[in-house]
């Protein structure tokens, strides 16, 4: 096998790992408040928004070790170790407790920092300045088939229920949790690259062998992939993108976890509410899928940059709030157990909601392929500090969005994401216009 179809194998790896494991955890988010709901009326107390506040704002502090994590134990069992928490969180479900729910919300934090720092490294060691596009479409296309494939599960099992009983329950998170744990074998697939780079490494040949391999070594990369990170983060270039970046924390929440809710929460949906939920996540992932495959095999072609496809993003985004607006009532992410009977501006259409969904899914792919883009090309010697800071933002902003999604009526959370989302595409501008100004004069790119 050729160098270049290795490289490319080991991404198809990655991105496969991460939809086994992702189909479980996304259902799992997708569900989990409509679960706990459910659940409220026995001795069990948590909150779903909660937890999920709980996860992405350790997530956020995590990000400041993950590098040196990663640069200590390596990105593939950094990843395989970081899917082992994945799997015990949502088995968590499978007989839930209060303290069990929340104390798998801070484990899963840590992992989620090192699984995606992981992950950023990973990517960027098999791609160069050629391929990095078409692997960050690819690797996204295959993350967000997640979200078709538990959603789907989900939209048959739960077909005119409006009830979730504790067999529903534990049959849907045995099913996740076995899911999980496949994708975490997975990793072990990925084949090592000799040239790997380690992060935190000035120099990307460095030898994995010999010297690199002494613990005194390891502690040396790790605490200079923690300086590098911190002097990253104070840098023009990554304080702009780290508004575009919050961004897509604020809307990772809002499509993950609150619209969900919102939908299966309209009783003017009748008996069909629930199973709405999954398919409002399959229309989700067919827009990531659509946006990813799109996006990743025009990358190469493009003539234009980064900066059409952001544009359409936000503009995607911009028409799928208006029409969330005036088709759900606005105390839908707030609403009891009993659901509510509340209009918005027309009546609650089933069609429009999945609509939405689809251009929800859309827009956040034309965001995030384009992020993971910029980031590998601009940062190919630090990927690991990089793609750390740009995770640090987007988990702190989400576990942000999840804590006020307890309290905050559905107008509120949209017009927050509008303001964010309108200034996130300006400095994403600014970024790359600078880079493509550089790029022109023969410049080295990863100089910015």
């Amino acid at each position: 096998m050729s160098p270049d179809s290795k490289k490319l194998f080991n991404v198809l790896i990655l991105g496969i790992s991460f939809m086994f494991i992702f189909t479980a955890f996304q259902t799992c988010g997708n569900i989990a408040q409509t679960v706990i709901t459910n659940l409220n009326s026995t001795d069990f107390h948590g909150s779903g928004y909660t937890s999920m506040s709980i996860i992405y704002g350790v997530f956020s502090a995590s990000n400041l070790i993950s590098p040196s994590v990663v640069a200590l134990v390596g990105p593939q069992l950094s990843m395989f170790i970081s899917g082992i928490f994945y799997s015990l969180y949502i088995a968590v479900f499978i007989q839930p407790s209060t303290w069990s729910f929340y104390t798998a919300s801070v484990f899963i934090g840590i992992a989620a920092a090192v699984l995606w720092t992981a992950q950023g490294n990973c990517l960027t060691i098999n791609s160069d300045e050629n391929t990095i596009g078409r692997n960050s479409g690819v690797f996204w296309a295959l993350l967000q088939s997640s979200l078709f494939f538990g959603n789907l599960y989900i939209y048959f099992a739960w077909q005119g229920k409006t009830y979730i009983s504790e067999s529903d329950r534990r049959t849907v998170f045995i099913a996740l949790t076995v899911i999980s744990l496949v994708g975490t074998v997975l990793f072990f697939l990925i084949r090592k690259q000799e040239d790997t780079k380690a992060p935190g490494e000035e120099d990307s040949t460095n030898e994995i062998h010999g010297d690199s391999s002494s613990a005194q070594n390891k502690l040396m990369r790790a605490v200079d992939a923690f300086k590098r990170s911190i002097k990253l983060s104070f840098t023009k270039e990554i304080l702009l993108l780290s508004v575009t970046t919050a961004y897509t924390g604020l809307e990772l929440t809002f499509f993950s976890g609150v619209y969900g809710t919102c939908i299966g929460a309209v009783n003017r949906f009748g008996t069909e509410e629930k199973s709405l939920i999954g398919l409002s996540g399959i229309f989700i992932g067919v827009g990531e899928i659509l946006g990813g495959g799109i996006f990743g095999l025009l990358s190469k072609k493009s003539r234009f940059g980064r900066n059409p496809i952001v544009m359409l993003g936000i503009a995607v985004h911009f028409i799928a709030f208006y029409l969330i607006f005036v088709n759900m009532p606005s105390n839908a992410p707030v609403a009891p157990m009993e659901g509510t009977d509340d209009i918005a501006y027309m009546i609650p259409s089933k069609e429009v909601a999945i609509f939405c969904s689809f251009l929800l899914g859309l827009g956040d792919s034309c965001f995030n392929t384009q992020l993971l883009s910029i980031l590998g090309f601009l940062y190919s010697e630090d990927s690991a500090p990089a793609f750390a800071i740009f995770k640090f933002v987007q988990s702190i902003c989400a576990a942000v969005a999840y804590f006020y999604s307890n309290y905050f009526l559905l107008q509120w959370q949209l017009l927050i994401m509008v303001v964010v989302g309108f200034f996130g595409t300006i400095t994403f501008f600014a970024v790359e216009w600078k880079a493509a100004a550089l790029l022109a004069r023969g410049s080295d790119y990863s100089s910015i």
